[in-house]
């Protein structure tokens, strides 16, 4: 991409929020600092707060990146002079607040010279989307000399139906290719090489099927609860939090087909493929938890925010079958919570057992399958498990990983938001949500979620692995989890 092309006015909305001062701004600083920013830009923080003019934005952003451990010596390379605020606040008519943004927008861009190039960030809540949209709509901000590019964070709807009708608003104003709906997880580098791995090295190709497989597990565990966040979690719960989107996402890149290219057209058409191919879920197939106090830890009907007797799971465990060649017979078990034990996202392909144990008498530990695991968080990292010969007489067997921790070989990697901003300025739509898949995910889980109060939630002791029946999930079939 040439430089004309890359520079651009970023527009953050929600420019005061957590999103934007723990995330957003820290990528932006180390995009800058690499010189991955081609070109000439400039920053547009938005929100409501009156009481911030473009020096006192600068002084707040500047305490943001400090806090995110950007040292001073880093802070001395900022562009002070590319960073603006401008508030939504006070009682303005909504079109006014609308027009002297626009006014603002083309100040800027005369200023530092820009070819019209936008990326409007809604870093807000969903609710707030289109309201956004209608305003940037109506001053034809979506429109513009240049390209115009719009970055949606999840949720995008709370059941099929919400988010149905939020799809056809966004696309009232954007077609598809303006438009980045953004999971922080797909940009993770070993989300990312998760993709090389199966796909750049035949030995691991060959193996990810049914004769191979005999099952994969997706963990998305949290050590925490709700934390101040009960409100709004209280109206989603896990299914709708996490599952809908985080982890089917993930359950998409680790069952897809090999694509046509390395591109956002191939690698989403295959995605959109496994969606289609999931059948539809069985209740029995579905366990729903929510975590109650445990020594010093409090439950989730403890927190003040919390209804009173309220049935939103906090704990969520599923087994879904893809119905394709590759993984007819393979279950794939995906579960999510809060109060675990520890922080953890894991993606564990457990392989079938040789058709005859000829050492199983010699084995010294209680594992018994091959599998690779790949760790998303908190450290980075693959290891396959294998078997080998203990040294000495008798001949015992012991199980030991074949480890790669990414922090071991590289000194530097982007996190997940600096990877998708660059993605996003370059306009490569391959680690984002296409509209099809938005589609297809509810169509899946809104029987879940509509009837949700009408289906049990068991219990389970804050700082434990979830509920009993999370374990049965797999026991049926023989299975084990093995994040732990």
């Amino acid at each position: 991409m040439s430089p004309e092309a890359a520079s651009h006015l970023f527009v953050l909305f929600g420019g005061t929020g957590d999103l934007a001062r723990r995330k957003l701004l820290p990528a932006v600083q180390r995009l800058s600092r690499d010189g991955l920013l081609q070109g000439r830009w400039a920053v547009l923080g938005v929100a409501r707060r009156t009481d911030l003019d473009d020096a006192g934005y600068r002084a707040w952003v500047r305490q943001a990146l400090r806090d995110a451990g950007v040292g001073e010596d880093e802070l001395r390379h900022w562009c002070d002079d590319c960073l603006y605020y401008h508030s939504m606040g006070g009682d303005s008519d909504p079109a006014d607040a609308y027009r002297a943004l626009a006014a603002r927008i083309e100040a800027i861009e005369a200023r530092h010279e820009l070819p019209g190039n936008r990326l409007f960030y809604l870093a807000l809540p969903p609710r707030a989307f289109v309201g956004v949209l209608d305003g940037l709509g109506g001053q034809e901000l979506l429109r513009g000399p240049g390209w115009t590019r719009v970055v949606v964070e999840k949720p995008i709807g709370h059941d099929l139906q919400s988010a149905t009708e939020l799809e056809s608003h966004i696309h009232r104003w954007l077609d598809e290719e303006q438009v980045f709906r953004i999971d922080h997880y797909l940009g993770k580098e070993t989300v990312q090489n998760l993709l090389v791995l199966r796909f750049g090295n035949a030995m691991f190709e060959a193996l990810f099927n049914r004769q191979h497989v005999e099952n994969v597990q997706i963990t998305v565990a949290e050590d925490i609860g709700v934390e101040g966040r009960a409100g709004y979690y209280d109206r989603s719960g896990a299914l709708r939090d996490m599952v809908q989107n985080h982890l089917t996402q993930l359950l998409t890149l680790i069952a897809m087909e090999v694509p046509a290219a390395y591109d956002a057209a191939s690698v989403r058409y295959e995605k959109i493929k496994v969606l289609r191919s999931v059948r539809p879920l069985r209740p029995e197939h579905v366990v729903r938890g929510q975590y109650i106090a445990t020594g010093d830890a409090p439950g989730y009907l403890d927190d003040p925010d919390v209804p009173e007797g309220s049935t939103t799971e906090t704990f969520a465990a599923l087994r879904l079958d893809v119905d394709n060649w590759r993984w007819q017979g393979v279950p794939f078990y995906l579960r999510t919570g809060k109060r675990l034990p520890r922080r953890v996202t894991e993606i564990a392909v457990v392989f079938r057992r040789p058709p005859v144990q000829l050492f199983e008498s010699m084995r010294c530990t209680d594992v018994q399958n091959e599998a690779l695991v790949l760790r998303l968080q908190p450290d980075e990292a693959f290891s396959l498990y294998l078997d080998v010969k203990r040294p000495g007489e008798p001949m015992r067997l012991e199980r030991i990983p074949l480890d790669f921790d990414y922090a071991e070989h590289f000194e530097d990697f982007p996190d997940a938001y600096t990877t998708l901003l660059l993605d996003v300025v370059q306009g490569d739509q391959t680690l984002f949500v296409h509209h099809d898949e938005v589609v297809e995910s509810w169509k899946l889980y809104s029987p879940l979620v509509e009837k949700a109060a009408d289906r049990r939630v068991f219990t389970y002791a804050a700082g434990s692995w979830g509920p009993g029946e999370a374990d049965l999930l797999l026991e049926r079939e023989g299975h084990t989890w093995l994040t732990r």
